[in-house]
């Protein structure tokens, strides 16, 4: 790959283990226990979490009480705590708890919008502009997330061209950040380099968000870095997957980033030892072995500490 002396020297790693992570899992887990893992990973060193999702929970029972999530957590200053919502209705239930950002996802095509929120795309991007609105109104940070950017599997390869036009239309609302995300893992880095470099030409902060299901996410974070992310999302284990996404699997592992990211001299602020306990912690609470790697190998020497 080409050299990465064009990242920026820090980045900010966004585990989205307590929504992303846990919203295609079997078991539902109770509130109290997703609020431990958010703590766990904020003790890590982890400066930006999405901990809840505020979605209708019978169509996503794993992410039921996110209200009660948000009243259990901590609150340290300096982190940065983010909500998930797909409509007006969820960022209304976000601003209530007072929580830091709201990340509003919409797909990028028409077959996954329809399923994963049931609106048409046009309907999104217009309710993404109105949020966006509210949100800096209310002192709420505001990003929008284009998932299936790079593939949807119903449709098929995206065209960049289309993500492009769609950033385009975000943008106009100024959103603190644009959040292109590789929802079903079919990216390679060529594909991630030439949309994160031409939607960061927009003027709005770009950040990365892939999943590992053809063994690209890693490279392909990279390569966001290269082009210009200064956010890469990842999912503490590597859980992971989207329940409107057939055969979608689990996001980069955040123990996982952190060690390639370390290794690569740009910082994270995390403490990778102790990221590890998080996800061992997880592992025995979940009962199998999770997809990340790093967990089970260890850490390395100048690779543990925080970066």
């Amino acid at each position: 790959m080409s050299d990465v002396a064009h990242s920026p020297p820090r980045v900010t790693v966004f585990d989205v283990g307590p929504r992303d992570g846990l919203q295609n899992e079997p078991d539902v887990l109770a509130p109290a226990v997703r609020a431990e893992l958010v703590d766990r990973l904020v003790g890590a060193g982890l400066r930006a979490v999405e901990v809840a999702s505020f979605v209708d929970p019978r169509r996503v029972p794993q992410m039921a009480g996110a209200e009660e999530i948000v009243a259990a957590i901590e609150r340290p200053d300096g982190v940065l705590m983010a909500g998930l919502a797909l409509n007006e209705r969820g960022y209304e239930r976000l601003a209530a708890c007072r929580l830091d950002e709201v990340r509003f996802a919409f797909g990028a095509t028409e077959s996954f919008n329809r399923r994963n929120q049931n609106a048409a795309v046009e309907e999104s991007l217009a309710a993404a502009g109105r949020i966006v609105v509210r949100a800096g109104a209310d002192g709420i940070a505001a990003t929008v997330n284009i998932s299936v950017a790079f593939g949807c599997p119903f449709e098929g390869r995206v065209d960049e061209a289309h993500v492009l036009r769609l950033a385009e239309r975000v943008a106009e609302s100024s959103p603190d950040m644009i959040l292109l995300a590789d929802t079903i893992g079919v990216a390679v880095p060529g594909q991630v380099r030439s949309l994160v470099a031409k939607t960061a030409e927009l003027g709005i902060p770009v950040g990365g968000h892939f999943h590992n299901t053809r063994s690209t996410g890693y490279a392909n974070a990279l390569a966001a870095l290269e082009a210009g992310a200064t956010v890469l999302d990842s999912s503490v284990g590597g859980l992971g997957g989207c329940p409107f996404a057939p055969r979608a699997t689990g996001n980069v592992a955040t123990e996982d980033l952190v060690y390639l990211l370390h290794g690569e001299g740009i910082e994270t602020g995390v403490d990778l030892d102790a990221l590890i306990a998080v996800a061992e912690w997880l592992e025995e609470l979940l009962g199998r072995r999770l997809e990340g790697q790093v967990y089970r190998a260890g850490a390395f020497p100048g690779t543990a500490g925080q970066g």
